[in-house]
């Protein structure tokens, strides 16, 4: 069987990470989330990957290439225009042939674990199958009415007392699905949606069933939601390695992962479950506590605390800093005496939006550069290639090369 993952989208409620490249390449663990979903396909057998780019594909391609180093053969697809999820599938028409009897069709932004696929193929019938989970807290989802297993009604991002059941958008389908997707109407987004070509479909009588999932299947819908993320597949992990440089004087507990060539200095204290990856020079007299992802080409000086955060690769942190609830986007230095202020039930403004963080430090893009004595307070975002000098509390958002006196 031969599996579609559409991956062409920027992810616009990640932003600012999602600046400088798409949702799915941010890392879970030290992994892009689509290595996360094609490691998952792989185990289940499914090694033929049609992936569809748009958004920053040259990042996609030039990581996953052919897929001979994940196990698998990837096929690219761009979509040139962002028209919605029925026209990105249909863009994949082409490479589904007589011999496909069905196909599989999932998102390259959602963090699911190989049972979750497999649930799927084990259960699947009818003219189309998709995977469900159920949810208290519906609203930012598209959910659907069922009798039985049978599908009556799909509602994107309805009202959260209409249905506890939410449409993960992992599909099987056969090729007939191209006939209804030719039919299918535009939205009033000005997109083509598979929720509406699967509504067509159910209009006209075709079987469209819901197989219901406990497994694993997490969207990280807004950039904080990779903490969650990343702490659930941190607690989940299993043979972590150290293969780094240990001193002396250094104190591991619990879950670690030390990547090749990294050192970590005497005094340091790490409390896992924590990844850190290659070439990095942690310490001396560091605290890194559980649920914290570091790249590759980190150097963290003396007397700093990281939890619960994500460190992309290379970026300097100087000493008596303390971060928490925080993601770093690549490349940022980061002067002495840095502090994060984190808040609970933070209310977030995004395109005259209010979303809610359960517990935020700060996101930073790409690119920056925070001098000493830097207070950030909770929420705030800083885009990319900004400047901070030191000594100043930054209380609001910072746009992309904001400079900071």
């Amino acid at each position: 069987m031969k599996a579609i993952i559409l991956a062409a989208g920027e992810g616009l409620r990640c932003r600012p990470l999602t600046l400088t490249r798409s949702k799915v390449m941010l890392p879970i663990a030290n992994r892009p989330i689509l290595e996360h979903v094609i490691d998952s396909l792989e185990r289940n057998g499914i090694t033929d990957i049609i992936l569809i780019v748009g958004y920053k594909k040259e990042r996609i391609m030039d990581y996953f290439e052919d897929g001979l180093n994940f196990g698998v053969k990837i096929k690219y697809i761009e979509q040139k225009a962002q028209l919605g999820t029925a026209h990105a599938i249909e863009q994949a028409k082409k490479l589904i042939g007589p011999e496909d009897s069905e196909f599989l069709v999932l998102n390259g932004d959602n963090l699911v674990e190989p049972k979750t696929i497999s649930d799927l193929l084990n259960n699947y019938k009818g003219d189309a199958s998709l995977l469900t989970v159920k949810m208290e807290e519906t609203t930012s989802y598209g959910v659907i009415l069922k009798e039985k297993n049978k599908v009556t009604r799909i509602l994107e991002k309805g009202p959260g007392d209409v249905s506890r059941i939410v449409n993960t958008g992992i599909y099987i389908f056969t090729p007939r699905i191209f006939e209804t997707i030719e039919k299918t109407p535009i939205s009033e987004d000005g997109e083509y949606a598979i929720t509406d070509t699967l509504q067509l479909m159910i209009d006209e009588g075709k079987i469209v069933t819901s197989i219901p999932t406990e497994s694993k299947w997490l969207d990280a819908i807004h950039a904080w939601d990779l903490l969650k993320a990343n702490s659930k597949v941190l607690n989940s992990a299993k043979n972590l390695k150290v293969e780094g440089d240990v001193e002396e004087g250094a104190i591991i507990r619990g879950k670690v992962a030390i990547g090749k060539n990294t050192r970590i200095r005497s005094g340091t204290y790490i409390v896992g479950p924590v990844v850190i990856g290659e070439n990095c020079d942690i310490g001396p007299n560091v605290v890194i506590l559980p649920s914290t992802t570091i790249g590759d080409n980190v150097s963290i000086r003396s007397f700093t605390e990281i939890q619960n955060s994500i460190i992309m690769n290379d970026c300097r942190i100087y000493s008596h800093g303390q971060i928490s609830n925080s993601i770093f986007g690549s490349n940022n230095t980061i002067g002495s005496g840095f502090f994060v202020e984190e808040k609970e039930n933070l209310s977030i403004i995004m395109n005259e939006t209010i979303h809610r963080a359960p517990k935020l430090g700060t996101i930073f893009g790409d690119d920056n550069r925070i001098g000493n004595s830097v207070l950030v307070k909770a929420g705030v975002t800083i885009a990319v290639d900004c400047q901070v000098e030191s000594g100043n509390t930054i209380y609001k958002d910072l746009s992309n090369h904001s400079l900071v006196l």
